[in-house]
């Protein structure tokens, strides 16, 4: 019965692990239907790209900066219980990848191929892992000074703040340092929209997402005893709550209508096993509507030109999320209770300072070495001809 247990732990992981490599087809494709046509391949090979590094970075560095583990090992070490240690390396890569995968949305369309490539070696490998550890490895006492100061650990059950915030605030400093797409903002004050090139692509990202989310939460249970129905149930709300404020507040956008969901499935991901489903929907509500907000304030008060709205979308609806986990998983308000909302405080601000500084850090010496951004020719004609020398749908013919 314990190696049945054990072969069933690493099935129950792999397949979260593939759900959530599924996802990055979904940050892709949402990429792709989001830039302009002359940067749809650019996109496609970014999102790929950055998994392949993110993994070598992981690999080698990373996880052990988070749990201590050494997959240098013999493998007669490494393949105990089933290999189980090494599918779970597999599922929390994919997590760490997607740290990349969310700065991509903001510095699409101008921003250059292998330093970018670079900076997702040092985020996943040590600036990811670094906050990673510190949450769901206790790493330097951390949690421990949180629940002798203020009652309970951090809670982050599937990542609002150790892979959202974090991804979109290591984006915001990114999109700071590269700045606006050329022609995007004139200098008398006008703003040149830049539509979606393909919101069908942009929706088939969504869904793909959405999909592959309910392996992203339910699956951070980790082990098959742990799975929980609630999980799935508030992950549900959420999303359903996000996608029908991102209606009504982005007056039928099919931008925002599709980006509303993945607002609310950001938002729940951190207090998803603790909250009443009626407080998912609440949360993921609330996440919705701050999307289309700040989204649209960023692009057009700030003039920040974060292409997907990744800081919005991961950055304050994950920050939101482990707050609100604090206060809907309270059995106050229908949660399971348990969590302290100054230790989700705290944690939140945590996650955000290191993620903006060290974001902020790693793509400015990139920018002051070897620089982070096309030259206006080059971004001109699209990241798809100058970086890759081809188009999404070529059509040229030989004539021979």
């Amino acid at each position: 019965m314990d190696a049945f247990r054990t072969s069933t732990d690493v099935l129950f992981i792999l397949l979260g692990a593939i759900m959530i490599l599924a996802m990055h087809a979904g940050f892709a494709f949402l990429e792709l239907g989001t830039v302009r046509k002359k940067n749809q391949v650019n996109a496609l090979v970014k999102i790929l790209t950055d998994f392949a590094v993110s993994t070598i970075a992981y690999f080698f560095i990373g996880y052990s900066v988070a749990y201590g583990v050494n997959l240098l090992a013999p493998v007669s070490e490494l393949n105990i219980a089933s290999g189980y240690g090494m599918v779970k390396f597999f599922f929390l890569v994919t997590f760490a990848a997607a740290i990349p995968a969310i700065v991509s949305g903001g510095i699409a369309e101008r921003a250059k191929f292998h330093p970018q490539s670079a900076a997702t070696f040092i985020l996943v490998g040590l600036v990811y892992p670094f906050f990673e550890g510190m949450i769901w490895n206790n790493n330097f006492g951390v949690q421990d000074w949180m629940k002798a100061s203020f009652g309970a650990t951090f809670h982050d059950f599937a990542g609002s703040v150790v892979v959202h915030a974090v991804g979109g605030w290591i984006g915001l400093a990114a999109v700071l340092h590269l700045g606006a797409r050329r022609g995007r903002y004139s200098k008398e004050g006008r703003i040149a929209a830049h539509p979606p090139s393909s919101i069908p692509f942009l929706a088939l990202g969504a869904w793909i997402l959405i999909v592959g989310w309910f392996g992203f939460n339910v699956m951070s249970a980790q082990k098959i005893e742990g799975i929980s129905g609630l999980v799935a149930m508030n992950s549900l709300m959420a999303m359903v709550g996000g996608t029908l404020v991102a209606t009504f507040t982005g007056k039928n956008d099919p931008g925002f209508i599709h980006n509303g969901p993945l607002a609310g499935l950001v938002a729940v991901c951190a207090g998803s096993d603790i909250m009443h489903p009626l407080g998912a929907l609440i949360v993921g509500g609330i996440a919705g509507g701050m999307f289309v907000y700040l989204f649209t304030i960023t692009q057009n008060k700030w003039k920040i030109d974060d292409v997907l709205g990744v800081w919005p979308l991961h950055g304050i609806c994950g920050a939101w999320g482990g707050i609100a986990a604090g206060l809907f998983g309270s059995k106050a308000l229908g949660g399971m209770g348990g969590v302290s909302i100054l230790a989700q405080i705290v944690g939140t601000l945590m996650g955000i300072v290191i993620a903006f500084v060290g974001g902020y850090i790693v793509y400015g010496v990139l920018k002051k070495t070897v620089g982070i951004r096309l030259s206006d020719e080059d971004e001109f004609n699209g990241a798809d001809l100058s970086i890759h020398q081809i188009s999404a749908s070529p059509e040229r013919e030989t004539n021979w």
